[in-house]
């Protein structure tokens, strides 16, 4: 089947957050478009999309190319120095792509060093050191006008910029392309001769890239909004970070006319798709070895499993004071279900549960007696992970877990709000700092957000925009679309046909709704590994905290083979612990 003879390895997605304006399916649907047989993912400083992308990439015939625009940190005598406020210069972007697995893993090494090693408030970066350390198995494209190499060129450093130059073709050996761009910059322009003369005097491959952020020209006027909203400048500011139109998804004629005088620097780019046959891949979960030493820690695990259990049952029993025939039910049920779980797989997953929340109770943290279908299950309640009788309620344990249908337990754990965060530290000491996680979660900007944000890029009156807003009908457990508001509220279509800006402001905000605009940290997922997080999924930094995150949300972490936990912070067992401690004080006793 003929494809396209060129293929774009700059493309910044929604994940490239407040930055990029391609969703990931709509990707697929440009390369398919266009008959390009491949594509690069290239965020900025972050593999947030990695799994997601290779999914779907794939999946629509595709060949994925992972990547990543990294900020390589400025060395001493490397441009301008610290400005006149005391802080540093900012780091110059250059492109990593995966061309082997030992590329990929060293690319989220990179990716995770970048949030987890720059002090706060600093953009994300690696030394040079950093990236000797960690540059097997990929490619590496120079940034363009505005990489290293072309700022240097810019600032008249051209013995500077051939002796950066040369370091990375020596870090790289053979693995080094010079990237050339053309939007109709002036820095492109200026820099280009000195980029050729290089790339020429050294012997190295030319490379032609178009730095994708949107899918064509219709989105400029939104995506120049978008910029403002991560910036918080207006759309009228005349000092500001501008893109052109030239920034879009181009077609392969559109690029081959653009490089005519330079059609290796096309073509290298159906060379560098063939280097990078790589992907992110899904894998089965993988959960921490409980039992420490063994020939085999698993049967290790069934056998304590077991043990524990049968001694937690009696203690159950003991407590109910139950005649021998009515007990009897509890001890089949009992081992029904272990004989599920170490067939599954599962006993570990049971006794690391166990441990933090035996754990908690013995610190008087409260606990949750229970909830979801981790309830139905006699091995949980012997175990005290929950406090609720299974047969005296009838709850099924088939519910819970199922041979039939595989998939891994999953305890919904309610702690004391308060004291959450003592537990999940218990675990990193428990298994290790860099073998626990919390897991990212991705802001969107929903239909009000979304009008109200670029009502404020616009510089719409503020009363204006809010009188907007209340029109779209507020429902939080089920949010209506900015689309489904329009057809389902007369005022707000009255507002846009008889209005211009209010019409402009809803055009601009269709575009963007539904965008990733920030990254936080979910309420609840703990993942814990089996050895260094960094070595399977890429980590980052919220800066409202110290625990490291995993780059991969709830879904594609799990799918990525990690084992998430739930620790819910519940503020009302932090209501009814104060409650019963101020009861106590009047020498009221309450269980």
């Amino acid at each position: 089947m003929p494809h396209a003879e060129f293929v774009h390895l700059r493309v910044h997605t929604a994940y490239s957050l407040s930055e990029g304006a391609i969703r990931v399916k709509a990707l697929a649907d440009l390369c398919q478009r266009y008959a390009m047989p491949a594509v690069a993912m290239t965020d900025t400083n972050n593999l947030f999309g990695a799994l997601e992308f290779s999914q779907t990439l794939i999946k629509a015939g595709i060949q994925p190319v992972i990547g990543c625009q990294i900020a390589l940190a400025r060395e001493e005598g490397g441009g301008a120095g610290p400005s006149r406020l005391g802080r540093k210069p900012e780091p110059d972007p250059i492109v990593l792509l995966a061309q082997t697995p030992e590329g990929y893993r060293n690319l989220m090494r990179l990716s995770s060093a970048a949030y987890l090693d720059t002090p706060p408030g600093e953009t994300p970066q690696v030394g040079q050191a950093v990236l000797s350390a960690y540059a097997g198995g990929l490619i590496a494209l120079t940034g363009g006008a505005h990489g290293p190499i072309g700022r240097l060129l810019g600032e008249g450093q051209e013995p500077a910029a051939e002796a950066l130059l040369l370091r990375l073709a020596a870090l790289f050996d053979g693995r080094l392309y010079v990237e050339l761009q053309r939007h109709g910059l002036a820095q492109e322009a200026r820099v280009e001769p000195g980029l050729l003369d290089l790339a020429f005097r050294h012997g190295l491959p030319l490379l032609a890239t178009n730095e994708c952020f949107f899918a064509d020209e219709s989105l400029f006027e939104a995506h120049d909004a978008l910029l403002c909203i991560a910036a918080g400048a207006y759309v009228a500011q005349s000092e500001r970070r501008r893109l052109t139109p030239e920034h879009r998804f181009k077609s392969a004629e559109e690029m081959k006319v653009l490089f005519a005088d330079l059609p290796e620097a096309v073509a290298n780019t159906l060379v560098v798709a063939r280097r990078t046959a790589v992907m992110a891949e899904e894998c089965k979960p993988i959960l921490p070895t409980f039992t420490r030493g063994g020939a085999d820690p698993r049967a290790a695990e069934a056998a304590e499993l077991r043990r524990m259990a049968a001694a937690g049952l009696a203690r159950r029993l003991s407590a109910l004071a139950l005649e021998e025939g009515l007990a009897e039910p509890y001890r089949r049920r009992l081992e029904f279900e272990l004989d599920v779980i170490v067939s599954m797989g599962f006993a570990g997953y049971f006794l690391i549960v166990a441990d933090f929340i035996q754990w908690a109770k013995a610190q008087s943290i409260p606990v949750g007696p229970g909830r979801g279908s981790g309830a139905g299950s006699v091995v949980a309640w012997a175990l005290t992970i929950t406090d609720l009788d299974p047969l005296r309620f009838g709850l099924l344990f088939e519910r819970f877990l199922n041979p039939e249908r595989v998939s891994m337990p999953d305890f919904d754990i309610d702690f004391c709000q308060d004291r959450r965060d003592e537990v999940i530290r218990y675990v990193q000491e428990r298994y290790g700092q860099d073998q626990v996680a919390q897991i990212i979660t991705f802001g969107k900007l929903q239909a009000r957000a979304a009008l109200r944000d670029v009502g404020r890029v616009l510089e719409m009156p503020f009363g204006q925009v809010d009188r907007i807003c209340k029109m779209v009908p507020n429902n939080p457990a089920n949010p209506l679309s900015l689309d489904q508001a329009i057809a389902a509220e007369p005022r707000l279509r009255h507002e846009r046909d008889s209005d211009e800006g209010v019409a402009r402001l809803i055009a601009i905000a269709l575009q963007l709704e539904g965008l990733y605009r920030h990254a936080s940290t979910h309420a609840a997922g703990v993942v814990i590994g089996d050895r260094p997080l960094a070595e399977l999924v890429p980590l980052y930094r919220d800066p409202r905290s110290s625990m490291p995150v995993t780059q991969f949300s709830m879904k594609y972490v799990e799918a990525a083979g990690l084992v998430k936990f739930d620790f819910l912070g519940l503020k009302t067992l932090t209501v009814i612990e104060t409650a019963v401690k101020l009861l106590a004080r009047r020498g009221v006793g309450v269980d």
